[in-house]
């Protein structure tokens, strides 16, 4: 019983007020905790006995002299026994004094151990497993009241206790904000008893450490926003400004728009610098980027309002390079920004941070030049391109529609008329283009392999040096019919109308992307005039390219401009047949029944968006069908922009049209889509034609009352 209340006290005394075992506060590994190591104070007694030990062993010693001579082994006897009193008696008397000794260093060592971890100046304190406070030193109590505290959450939001379990081979950093003060939060785990952790998990507390990183971040943050920001003004339409004015104004004009350039940036401290007549250069600290973003760049509308007589309103690309690691790389990053910011249409802000984009403005349409410099250039280069080819291979994006095809086939005729062999790509024969289709496959005059699929493409034999792959239609590689492809050739050339998005195909031999053009046909159709003096297009390649043209613009109410029906009369003169093209875009009997329901059961959304869905079953291309039933709803009084829901191949087509009042391509951006101002699409994955619906109300109703819209 005596030995039971001995050690019971013993025990007591060896826990603190935290109710902790000093004894087993080490954590105890698996391998460990099948080895019991003796105890320290089971060995003391064994290197005091040594001497005796050492002393018997002497004994032998002193038989053999007293029998070889008995006075000799009496003395060595004695002195023998001697030593071994000696050695028994020093054992009794220092033992007791060691142990003693001992206690009190321990004792000692003990209270500097606690007074050191007390004092320590980084917190440090314990709590259990339901993240209630058990102890803290006193840097720990500075920092927070544990004493009012009971548990963790009530100190730092930002911890959760049931996400601290041991295990983890790398703990979280995590951190954490209080009193105007940030710290890094760390913890590790302590076992209660030598079990390994599998059979009790929850015999631990955690140890938590804080480490004051306000200065720290105070300072990082400072030397982030005094970093350098380059970034490029481009005025839109400078010439078309100019003309539109009286000689007399154009100075006044050009003075007041540089005037509100540099007092807008003069706010942010920036230096203005004009490289040419409608070029400047700007330099602004990096903390005010973040302020020009959140009022949308407001200069881009504050230059509209500049009028001293002039019939158009002034519109200013810009673009911003950010977090470059020198000022070089800023500048080539606001280069690509300002290339977005043109391929996009102009008026509008793109600031590109490292592999980020962001995109403000946009809202207008991009005013057509009626200059065709461009086209004829793009021409030139197209041409030379090829002539250094042996093989082109054209495609468009995936479930094609009129225009890519019709633009495809006006590339492939380029190409044959110099003398390349050329194929081009098509996967999936939506009904928009099979009329088209078997015009070409009844025709005589053009081979079986004109029209490929993708795996067919794929398994051709490719000099990488000697193919150019031409893509029309769009920019984005994802939407491609054949990605792969481009990863087997050197060259590639981008032919597009829509708006440059961030996804856009980088690093092409050439790149001409044009939003003022109405289609890609209308594009191809300009090219074509300077490509070649011999080239002449058939009447049904001119069909392809017309009803390209004729699609895109709903048959020339939507976005056709001078140059839009300058390509239609070049068509025209090589054989395209208005009737003929009009005669194969009849609709079918269950098409028009479709649309004519999908038309019926259209909502209204704030009274100038029309919403719909298009059923799929019994209809041979969906898509296609939406996008025409988009263009219907315009019809529509009061409708502004039209949305139709499409179910198709496990995905949700939006097609998305507008009358030009709403940008729905800024709308589909937001949805991960894009296109033109009136002419944009998206697709979802893993949703519903409900929820989609609901998501694009939301994103209206958002970039309504963030004025984006």
């Amino acid at each position: 019983m005596e030995n039971k209340k001995s050690n019971k006290n013993k025990r007591k005394q060896n826990i603190d007020n935290t109710g902790i075992n000093k004894e087993n506060k080490a954590e105890i590994t698996k391998e460990e905790s099948k080895v019991k190591k003796p105890k320290f104070k089971e060995r003391v007694p064994k290197y005091f006995l040594t001497p005796m030990y050492f002393a018997l062993m002497l004994v032998p010693f002193a038989v053999w002299f007293g029998y070889h001579d008995l006075m000799l082994g009496i003395i060595v006897g004695g002195a023998v026994v001697a030593y071994l009193l000696f050695a028994l008696g020093f054992y009794y008397y220092c033992k007791s004094r060691f142990n003693q000794e001992l206690v009190d260093f321990a004792m000692d060592y003990t209270q500097v151990q606690k007074k050191m971890i007390k004092e320590l100046e980084i917190p440090y304190g314990l709590i259990d497993t339901n993240g209630k406070f058990l102890w803290g030193n006193k840097a720990l109590i500075s920092v927070c009241d544990i004493s009012n505290l009971k548990y963790i959450s009530d100190v730092f939001d930002e911890i959760d206790v049931d996400k601290l379990k041991p295990g983890t081979t790398e703990k979280e950093k995590i951190i954490v904000n209080y009193n105007n003060k940030t710290y890094r939060f760390e913890y590790s785990f302590i076992g209660m008893d030598d079990k390994p952790e599998s059979e009790d998990e929850t015999n631990y507390v955690i140890a938590i450490y804080l480490f004051d990183e306000t200065d720290i971040r105070k300072l990082s943050k400072e030397n982030y926003e005094q970093r350098m920001v380059c970034g490029l003004i481009y005025i839109d339409n400078y010439e078309e400004v100019l003309a539109s004015v009286e000689s007399a104004r154009s100075s006044l004009l050009i003075a007041l728009i540089e005037r509100r350039i540099n007092k807008y940036f003069s706010g942010y401290n920036a230096l203005v610098k004009k490289l040419e007549k409608d070029r400047y250069l700007i330099i602004i600290k990096q903390k005010y980027i973040s302020m020009l973003q959140s009022n949308k760049f407001s200069i881009l509308d504050e230059v509209k309002t500049v009028n001293v007589g002039n019939e158009m309103a002034v519109t200013l690309s810009m673009g911003f390079g950010v977090n470059g690691v020198d000022y070089k790389e800023n500048y080539e990053l606001a280069r690509i920004a300002m290339d977005f910011a043109l391929g996009r249409g102009g008026d509008q802000a793109v600031v590109k941070a490292g592999e980020k984009t962001y995109f403000y403005g946009g809202k207008s349409k991009q005013v057509e030049k009626n200059t065709r410099v461009k086209a004829r250039i793009k021409a030139h280069a197209l041409r030379e391109l090829m002539y250094s080819k042996d093989k082109v291979m054209i495609m468009g994006h995936t479930l094609g529609d009129t225009d890519s095809f019709g633009s495809a086939v006006g590339i492939y005729r380029a190409a044959i008329t110099i003398g390349k062999e050329a194929h081009i790509i098509i996967n999936e024969r939506t009904s928009s283009i099979k009329p088209l289709l078997e015009q070409f496959e009844k025709s005589d005059e053009y081979p079986e392999d004109m029209v490929m699929t993708s795996d067919e493409a794929l398994d051709e034999d490719y000099d990488r040096e000697k193919t150019l792959v031409v893509i029309v239609d769009i920019s984005r590689r994802g939407r491609l019919e054949c990605p792969e492809l481009l990863n087997k050739v050197k060259d590639v050339v981008v032919l597009d109308h829509h708006r440059k998005s961030s996804d856009t195909i980088e690093n092409a031999a050439l790149s001409y992307i044009e939003p003022s053009a109405s289609s890609a046909s209308e594009m191809v159709a300009e090219i074509l005039r300077y490509f070649e003096d011999g080239l002449k297009l058939r009447a049904i390649e001119a069909d392809a390219m017309y009803g390209g043209i004729m699609i895109d613009t709903n048959n020339f109410s939507n976005k056709a401009g001078v140059r839009t029906f300058e390509a239609c009369a070049f068509l025209r003169k090589c054989g395209a047949d208005v009737t003929r093209v009009h005669s194969m875009y009849r609709e079918s009997f269950e098409d028009f029944r479709v649309k004519a329901s999908a038309i019926s059961q259209a909502e209204s959304y704030k009274e100038r968006f029309a919403m719909t869905d298009c059923p799929s079953k019994g209809v041979d291309s969906p898509t296609v069908l939406g996008a025409q039933i988009a263009n219907e709803l315009l019809d529509i009084k009061g409708v502004k922009a039209s949305f139709v829901f499409t179910n198709y191949n496990e995905k949700i087509y939006i097609s998305a049209r507008s009358t030009g009042e709403v940008s729905v391509q800024l709308i589909m951006e937001k949805l991960g889509g894009g296109g033109h101002i009136d002419i944009a699409g998206a697709q979802l994955e893993d949703s519903t034609i409900e929820e989609a619906r609901d998501l694009v109300k939301r994103t209206i109703k958002e970039m309504e009352e963030n004025k984006e819209l």
